[in-house]
């Protein structure tokens, strides 16, 4: 699942193709926000973390996975 996570006063956001799902995600950013971390973290299909303060949180957008596309032909 694509993830974007806007950050407070960076120019580019964040963009992740996460291995959690989005209830997962939905549960750990909630729990982020009611001051139970101060952090909110994904991890990537490579296995990378990436982790964001709670306070430099700007906003968060989930997107169903969109498979690529290979060829030609009605969209």
């Amino acid at each position: 699942m694509e993830v974007r996570i806007g950050v407070v006063d960076a120019n580019r956001e964040l963009s992740i193709d996460a291995t959690e799902s989005p209830d997962d995600i939905r549960t750990s950013l909630e729990a982020a926000l009611a001051g139970d971390s101060s952090v909110f973290e994904l991890h990537d299909e490579h296995g990378r973390s990436v982790m964001v303060p709670v306070e430099k949180l700007a906003y968060v957008e989930m997107a169903g996975a969109s498979g690529r596309r290979v060829g030609f032909g009605p969209g």
